[in-house]
């Protein structure tokens, strides 16, 4: 760097003028206005509240469980997260049914077949689908006699529709039964993903 160069850059430690206006224009800076600084703190809290209300509108819903016909998997009293948005029912998915699924009430349960698969229990009360033994270590025992349902086995799922059934299979009003029958997908809410109470229990639903 030669002399000169040298020179201006000393200037503003100098207190040259430009110094001094850059000073003068700091010490000019306008005070914010508190009313304003309210308003503005008001509309950010307004539009993370619209967007808080979008997730858990259209994307994650809580839900409780009520009753017993998904033990082991889930107890009476668990609290849920389930996943709505761009979401298709696929086969082993544990999934929230709307109040329109003929018991009056959203239920939470599994699907077992999805349309064109075929579903049938047989003598020992395993579930078969598409002719395979389907492997459920999730399940509290296999179906009784009693339990079988309504059908008569086999049963084809029809388009647009699940077959869905609890994973106490003995103590659960599913597809089996006429009063659910096989359910309509745009019956199904959601996906569960998560439990997130009791603490105890945190995690991933599979």
């Amino acid at each position: 760097m030669d002399e000169k160069e040298l020179e201006t850059a000393a200037l503003p430690e100098a207190g040259s003028e430009d110094g001094a206006a850059s000073e003068g224009k700091a010490a000019a800076k306008p005070r914010r206005d508190p009313k304003k600084e309210a308003v503005e703190w008001v509309k950010a809290f307004f539009f993370a509240g619209i967007i808080v209300a979008l997730v858990f509108g259209f994307v994650i819903r809580p839900v409780e469980v009520l009753g017993h016909s998904m033990e082991p998997t889930l107890q009476n009293g668990d609290r849920l997260i389930e996943w709505m948005l761009f979401y298709t029912p696929q086969q082993g998915d544990t999934v929230i049914l709307s109040e329109k699924t003929g018991l009056d009430e959203a239920l939470v349960k599994r699907v077992i077949a999805v349309e064109g698969q075929t579903v049938d229990i047989n003598a020992e009360g395993e579930v078969l689908v598409d002719g395979s033994l389907l492997d459920e270590p999730y399940i509290f025992e296999t179906i009784d006699e009693n339990h079988r349902g309504d059908w008569d086995y086999p049963v084809t799922v029809p388009e647009g529709h699940i077959f869905v059934m609890g994973d106490n299979r003995n103590h659960s009003t599913d597809s089996r039964f006429s009063e659910v029958g096989f359910v309509d997908v745009d019956e199904v809410v959601g996906r569960v993903v998560l439990r997130i109470a009791p603490v105890s229990s945190f995690g991933l639903i599979e």
